[in-house]
């Protein structure tokens, strides 16, 4: 059996997501398959993630690629993650993961209506709306959250929550009934009406936006298709990685494997780790050393949540880059490691904040970096609900 180190695994992320100079990707499409499908769960980290793999890309050229082309396009998939995907992706998301998810959203949402009071028929209630906003949506109109619930009296109803609880909240239903049309494929995020730190898409139907609409995969297919894709940017990753990525279940990631053909390497510390059966490094040879580089990478860039044991590049430091849900603040990366993160200043300026002590060589890279992002920027400041614990600190003392 091929044993692939960790020192391999790190040296194969650096040109495999694009992360090195030299290895960088040609625009926003190829960046989005070096790691498969971009996070847009916060909209600025499609952006920044797309920065961080392309030397030169603008705004402009990541716009153009979501809504003028729409080679790139927002699906709810995976872990109920809203992602970024190239759009002949789409169609094995629809047929497995994105399906997966919009059954138990549709459960849920029927079972919250009814305990509102709204219907005695949750499923009933939902199907009515559903077919209100597509009607709304009809002849090529793009709306609002907010235009349509004022073209679809149904969605001005309220939900309350959790009530008794110390987290109780009375919320619009309007965003979980357009949720669900989204996971379903039948509507998209479409032109943003914000900036692009910011979300606020103009609803359209799926069928507008992409002109033709592909057939949807069956499950397994699709499912195997997802599982490929990662494996290409991510392997060798382990069942536990690939069943965590794809928010399913070990029977459906073990049929996946079968159907690929993927092949058992070893890993450092005893695991077991996939491929996929044309991967380079089944040739023999170990993969080729990278130079030492940095990288400054977005809250949820894939390269840090693609992986469920994140110990060969994140060591010991979790605590201090995650929250306790496990979303991953900002990341410095130096030679394939996460050492740190980094921040912006009243004035936008980015600061990195490393959590070991680093050779000057990796000083330097960093501080290249931060001017590069700070430039690209220009004084925008981009916040996040997902602060790390090291990115709250005020008076940062490095090691």
């Amino acid at each position: 059996m091929r044993h692939v180190p960790d020192r391999e695994r790190r040296a194969r992320l650096a040109r495999r997501h694009a992360l090195a100079p030299g290895h960088r990707a040609a625009g926003p499409e190829a960046a989005t398959r070096a790691v498969a499908v971009l996070h847009s769960t916060e909209p600025a980290s499609v952006y920044l993630s797309i920065r961080a793999r392309v030397d030169g890309v603008e705004i402009a050229d990541i716009d153009r690629a979501l809504y003028e082309d729409r080679s790139l396009v927002k699906q709810l998939a995976m872990r109920r993650t809203l992602f970024v995907f190239p759009r002949d992706l789409l169609p094995a998301a629809w047929g497995s993961a994105s399906a997966r998810v919009a059954d138990q959203l549709a459960a849920r949402l029927a079972k919250e209506v009814e305990a509102a009071g709204h219907a005695a028929d949750g499923a009933a209630w939902l199907a009515e709306a559903r077919a209100g906003v597509l009607a709304a949506l009809g002849d090529g109109r793009a709306l609002t959250a907010q235009e349509i619930r004022q073209a679809v009296p149904a969605l001005e109803a309220r939900l309350d929550l959790a009530p008794g609880k110390k987290y109780a909240a009375n919320v619009s239903i309007a965003p979980r009934v357009l949720t669900q049309l989204g996971v379903e494929g039948l509507l998209v995020r479409g032109e943003n009406a914000g900036h692009w730190r910011i979300s606020k898409p103009r609803w359209t139907l799926m069928s507008d936006w992409l002109g033709d609409v592909p057939p949807r995969a069956k499950a397994d297919e699709g499912y195997a298709e997802l599982v490929g894709r990662w494996l290409g940017s991510f392997g060798p990753g382990t069942e536990d990685d690939i069943v965590w990525w794809l928010g399913s279940t070990k029977g459906a990631v073990r049929a996946a494997l079968a159907a690929l053909g993927a092949v058992e390497v070893s890993l450092d510390g005893g695991g077991t780790g996939w491929v996929l059966p044309d991967d380079p490094l089944l040739d023999g040879g170990p993969e080729e050393e990278v130079d030492p580089w940095a990288a400054l990478l977005p809250v949820l860039d894939p390269t840090v949540m693609g992986w469920k044991q994140r110990g060969w590049y994140l060591g010991e430091h979790a605590p201090h880059l995650f929250d306790t849900n496990g979303n991953a603040g900002t990341t410095a990366w130096w030679d394939g490691r996460i050492v740190g993160c980094w921040v912006q200043d009243d004035a936008g300026v980015v600061e990195v904040r490393l959590l070991e002590k680093l050779p000057r060589a990796a000083k330097a890279a960093f501080r290249a970096e931060a001017e590069r992002l700070t430039d690209w920027l220009a004084g925008v400041k981009v916040g996040t609900v997902y602060p790390s614990a090291a990115m709250k600190v005020v008076d940062w003392v490095h090691p």
